[in-house]
């Protein structure tokens, strides 16, 4: 007669005080010393179905949810199987289990449950095994190739366009500014969809282009938007290697933007999309503002019709027959003549009405709004003004006492003029 071994999820293990007696499922009985086992059947809806019908039940869709508009997300669910990977009587730890990992009987020796030494090349292969049951993950990039949201395209490069002939574009480097899934509806083949990407290219230098491309597939569309972009490289002036000639504005649709000149230093305070364009012509310092719409085709495409319409200085001061002069904090706002036209006007040549004021003419007579600054709160209070009359003796006061020392000769009040000391009386 054959014996079975049970496990102790089917056994329930109950005690009798006095009785010798235990049940089995085969009807075979055991004389155990107080105790008695019952058989449990444990069923439920993992364990009565097999793999197929409850992937099905979790991925399939009913005609009449189907035709609501329901389970739309369901055909991505991949069947897995869950099994993959799990070897009865395999673990992190080397042991040998009879019956399991090896035979119950070797030859006329009967093997006995043991720990096994560890095997470093066994602990590889578990390892590579549990790796292939796990999700794909994608391989973490550095900072630097990182785009402007985590692993998505938009922000990364991709490397000069393809070569054109003998041509090559040496020193260039692509961006990424936008990557988009498109639907097509037509009428013979229904909902369509395609990828358009679009890019800027250029060396640093002062040439730069920008290109959009559409495919079935996002690679080719980022290809074919480079090499269009490679195609259509534009040159652009930079003044002193750092920055734009003047101030401007510019717009392409609803789209303004305002973009100022900058000292060297102070870096691109601008939009993400700007930032990459100035960076592929080799500007470093600008200040822009984008109003109005904030359709990311729109800002590129205003921004180099902004860099294009811009004139150098020399044209500026043909433009208006006046020596273009510049002034700066640095040099202490010493005149310093830029550019000079071919024929000067004189003063009586020029119009009363005519702009003169520099920033307004370049700007084409557009003002930035400014918000008003209203006063702090504690400023309008009473007792502000007792503690700046209380504490201005110790405002800067190593550098008031040198400009007194300077202008007056010695170290007065600054309310001397206002409230004149009484002379002293000699003794």
């Amino acid at each position: 007669m054959a014996l079975k071994l049970l496990s102790l999820k089917h056994l329930i293990v109950k005690p009798v005080n006095g009785l010798l007696r235990h049940s089995v499922q085969n009807n075979i009985t055991f004389n155990l010393k107080g105790f008695s086992t019952t058989t449990v059947t444990c069923v439920n809806f993992f364990n009565k179905l097999p793999a197929e019908k409850l992937w099905k039940s979790v991925t399939s869709v009913s005609n009449a949810g189907a035709k609501k508009g329901r389970g739309k997300g369901a055909g991505r669910i991949r069947i897995r199987d869950l099994n993959r990977g799990q070897v009865i009587g395999v673990g992190k730890v080397n042991m040998l289990w009879p019956g399991l990992s090896a035979p119950v009987i070797r030859g006329r020796e009967l093997l006995k449950q043991q720990r096994l030494p560890d095997d470093p090349e066994r602990m590889e292969k578990l390892i590579k095994l549990r790796d292939s049951m796990t999700k794909f993950r994608r391989l973490k990039l550095s900072p630097i190739e990182r785009g402007w949201s985590g692993s998505r395209m938009p922000g990364r490069s991709i490397g000069a366009p393809d070569p054109v002939g003998e041509d090559e574009f040496v020193g260039f480097d692509t961006k990424v500014l936008q990557l988009r899934s498109l639907l097509l509806m037509k009428g013979s083949l229904g909902r369509t969809r395609n990828f358009q990407a679009m890019v800027v290219t250029g060396n640093g230098q002062g040439l730069a282009g920008f290109g959009l491309g559409t495919a079935k597939e996002a690679p080719a569309a980022l290809r074919k938007a480079k090499n269009r972009a490679g195609q259509k490289l534009m040159h652009f002036e930079i003044y002193n290697n750092h920055t734009i000639f003047h101030d401007f504005f510019t717009a392409f649709g609803k789209t303004k933007i305002f973009v100022k000149k900058k000292n060297e230093g102070y870096g691109l305070v601008c939009h993400r999309a700007i930032r990459e364009i100035c960076k592929a012509i080799g500007i470093k310092d600008i200040w822009a503002k984008v109003e109005g719409s904030r359709n990311l085709q729109h800002i590129v495409k205003a921004f180099f019709i902004g860099l294009l319409q811009q004139r150098n200085h020399q044209q500026l001061a043909e433009e208006k027959k006046l020596h273009l002069v510049e002034y700066r904090a640095e040099n202490s706002y010493f005149p310093k003549v830029v550019a000079s036209p071919s024929v000067v006007r004189t003063k009586d040549e020029i119009p009363k009405d005519e702009t003169l004021d520099f920033t307004q003419y370049v700007m084409n007579d557009r003002v930035i709004l400014r918000r008003k600054k209203f006063p702090r709160f504690y400023e309008t209070m009473p007792h502000y003004k007792i503690y700046l009359k209380k504490y201005e003796k110790y405002r800067n006061h190593e550098k008031i006492r040198l400009n007194l020392k300077v202008e007056y000769g010695e170290v007065k009040s600054f309310l001397t003029d206002k409230y004149p000391e009484e002379p002293q009386k000699e003794a």
